[in-house]
């Protein structure tokens, strides 16, 4: 009794795992680049103008992202830098926000704009963090009529230090 027991455990124990993978797969978030020409033409102007303030590019990347599903991106950030974070989302949807955490999990930083406000697909916002820790930034787009494959792009940019600045 104990053998035919046991072989049913271990013969099924292939068929459990492959449920227990398919449901974590169905789970996932998977990040991909798209192409978008407006959206690009934006993140280039958005550019520019922040590298005139004295910003430069940390990190940017183009995602595929789906409407009302939270990307979530980590990011260091040192205590007394200054920050500028900007996503740009599909304009077809019909709204667009950005939370940030601290490394507490605690908000820091909640913007919401809906299609029709000035810039309404873009949602940019400055940061000096308090302490020197890593940072959750979670971009999220709403949009009716196309739940899957939307374009969103995110960028995060450093304040410089101008060589006066630093000599002292």
């Amino acid at each position: 009794m104990k053998k035919s027991f046991i072989s049913i455990i271990v013969g099924s124990l292939p068929l459990f795992l492959s449920f227990s993978l398919f449901a974590q797969s169905e789970k996932t978030i998977l990040v991909s680049p798209f192409d978008n020409q407006s959206i690009q033409k934006q993140a280039d102007s958005v550019k520019h103008l922040l590298a005139d303030g004295g910003f430069s590019v940390l990190r940017e990347a183009s995602i595929t992202m789906e409407s009302e599903y939270e990307i979530p991106i980590i990011v260091p950030m040192n205590e007394g830098s200054s920050y500028q974070f900007v996503f740009i989302g599909d304009v077809k949807s019909n709204m667009y926000e950005v939370r940030m955490y601290d490394y507490k999990e605690k908000q820091v930083v909640y913007q919401k704009k809906k299609w029709g406000d000035a810039d309404g697909n873009i949602i940019s916002y400055s940061y000096i963090p308090k302490m020197s820790e890593y940072h959750m930034i979670k971009p999220l787009q709403v949009n009716s009529g196309q739940k899957k494959n939307l374009c969103g792009y995110v960028m995060l940019f450093k304040k410089m230090e101008t060589t006066a600045k630093a000599s002292k």
